[in-house]
């Protein structure tokens, strides 16, 4: 991981540092607190005289924010405590559907739209006072409805905008679905992350006895979409990469898509050689199992699926069938969204720890440094792989 003192971070600080962790983020807005307490808390006192860093070393810089909702339904946002001047980071998971509200005596599960709707509220209870406001949404609400075929809403783009129009400054979002949604709001600050790193960390911690070369290694992409991972992935390790290409029936529609034939592939032999298949996110996990079949068919060694985000919308019925039948080794994921105790719990299963590196990018973002090192990890992929080869442990 790239370290916080090997950066430079001489830029006054844009405001005092805010956080505010909506609920369904509150576990990883403390694991990101935790880690800017100590940072600050050892360089704090370089800093102690400048009038510019006031409240630059605090015990958290967690703001107490809350949305009750009223017996119909309808909500509030409040924030308890001043927020002027604040260079606020508000970060919210809009995947958490195991928050529950009441509505007329009826128990609603949190869908995105609840969470986007309270992400609004929170922002318009800031009421312009912040300096600056930056929304740290890991999964980007809407970005499966990135483009329009036919007469259809476009909805991320409608959400990015109206972020962008209620006073938000920048929106840091991790593997969006596709990165090309950013053109609705071109003069605004918008990254997307891939935690590749973390991927190869998590792997290289688990398994202890990979092979990383052409020979015994390939990067494969289940679809054209996610093409790019696989090609960024193969040419920082020197693997070869495959892809798969999904054959539709564009005759018929099956719960809003056109359902696929079949998944037929594209590159060199898969024999003998272990497989990591990326994504942006496993859903049901039909099309990561159908791919995972057809590389067992082809012979290939163990099978890896790594994605940023585990929907598993359907359940772990069908992947612990899998793991039993040899036909995956490992699923990995990020902690980017909300995980159920039971995906936790399953061995196959290697979660990707990012309150890190999302503590980094607060970090220098509070300072106006640049992001560039942080967002491109190829030499701290070689580094670790390195350390992997010499035998060395490879730490959280």
């Amino acid at each position: 991981m790239l370290r916080r003192n090997e950066r430079n971070l001489d830029n006054v600080p844009v405001g005092a540092l805010g956080i505010i962790a909506l609920d369904g983020c509150k576990e990883m807005g403390n694991k990101v607190n935790d880690y800017l307490t100590m940072w600050r808390r050892e360089d704090g006192s370089r800093y102690k005289d400048h009038v510019v860093f006031n409240g630059y070393e605090k015990d958290t810089y967690l703001i107490e924010a809350k949305v009750p909702r009223f017996g119909s339904g309808e909500a509030k946002g409040i924030i308890s405590e001043s927020v002027r001047g604040k260079d606020l980071y508000l970060m919210v998971d809009v995947c958490n559907y195991s928050l529950t509200y009441s509505l007329c005596g009826h128990t609603n599960h949190m869908s995105p739209d609840d969470h986007y709707q309270n992400l609004k509220r929170i922002i318009a209870a800031v009421g312009g006072k912040a300096r600056r406001i930056n929304v740290i949404m890991p999964f980007l609400y809407e970005s499966r409805q990135h483009k329009r075929s036919g007469r259809e809403s476009l909805d991320c783009a409608l959400a990015l905008q109206e972020l962008i129009r209620m006073g938000v400054d920048n929106i840091v979002t991790f593997d969006a679905h596709d990165p090309r949604v950013q053109n609705a709001i071109p003069l605004n600050g918008f990254d997307t992350v891939r935690p590749t790193y973390q991927f190869v960390k998590a792997l290289l911690r688990h398994v202890d006895d990979l092979q990383i070369d052409s020979e015994h290694m390939m990067a494969i992409s289940p679809d054209e979409g996610a093409t790019e991972r696989a090609i960024y992935l193969a040419s920082v390790l020197n693997l070869d990469m495959g892809m798969f290409y999904k054959r539709r029936d564009y005759t018929r529609v099956v719960n809003g898509r056109n359902p696929i034939i079949a998944h037929e592939f594209l590159g060199s032999s898969v024999e003998g050689k272990d497989v990591i298949i990326l994504d942006d996110m496993i859903s049901s996990g039909d099309s990561i199992l159908d791919v995972a079949r057809q590389l067992k068919q082809r012979r290939a060694k163990r099978i890896f699926a790594a994605a940023t985000f585990g929907l598993f919308t359907n359940g772990l019925d069908k992947f612990d069938q899998a793991y039993s039948e040899g036909l995956i080794h490992g699923i990995l994921t990020t902690n980017l969204i909300y995980q159920t105790p039971e995906l936790l719990s399953r061995p196959y299963y290697i979660s990707c720890d990012m309150s890190k590196y999302i503590a980094l990018l607060i970090d220098t973002l509070n300072h106006d440094g640049s992001t560039s090192s942080i967002l491109d990890p190829s030499e701290r992929i070689q580094a670790i792989v390195q350390k992997y080869k010499n035998g060395e442990k490879i730490n959280p």
